[in-house]
């Protein structure tokens, strides 16, 4: 992590407002992760190897008339952005750049999450999830900096996003 570079919200003070909104979680600490690949590496060894394990992507991504949107999926599903516009009806998706990604979430590249959303809702931010992911008991996810994780269950991370006035968005990838 670039420690220059300040990130407007810490993990720190997120682990502190979900303790203060009595939001559940399980927290563990790691080396720093960049990408699905290098996370699968210790997944297993970290997590335990549960069917019920819900591990994430994340993709920052910008439609032509520069709506910002966070797509979360199961790390193994692969997305097509072509079809992912049709489903969101929206115009051609493309990845935001790493400044855009600060500006609007509020983290740097590799460590995007659901928790990000404490950022892009303020900066209009909408957040598509794929509907597989409710399959899942638990989802893994970077509490905004990618040497941690935090294990939370589904109706927890629903809680967070009411608590953050989020509207989440469900789709069939």
């Amino acid at each position: 992590m670039d420690h220059h570079l300040k990130l407007p919200i810490s993990s720190n003070q997120l682990l502190k407002q979900l303790d203060d909104w009595k939001i559940i979680y399980k927290h563990f600490t790691h080396k720093p992760l960049i990408s699905v690949n290098e996370s699968k590496l210790i997944q297993e060894k970290l997590f335990g190897n549960n069917k019920e394990n819900g591990h994430i992507k994340n993709l920052y991504l910008r439609d032509k008339k520069k709506k910002n949107i966070l797509f979360v999926a199961h790390q193994d599903a692969v997305i097509d952005l072509k079809l992912l516009a049709e489903k969101m009806n929206m115009g051609r998706l493309s990845f935001g750049s790493k400044e855009r990604l600060m500006e609007n979430l509020g983290v740097l590249p590799g460590a995007v999450s659901p928790f990000a959303m404490i950022n892009g809702v303020k900066n209009n931010v909408t957040i598509f999830l794929d509907t597989k992911l409710k399959s899942y008991k638990r989802i893994f996810a970077h509490p905004l900096e990618n040497n941690q994780t935090l294990e939370i269950k589904f109706d927890q991370l629903e809680k967070f996003f009411k608590k953050i006035f989020v509207t989440t968005y469900w789709i069939d990838l």
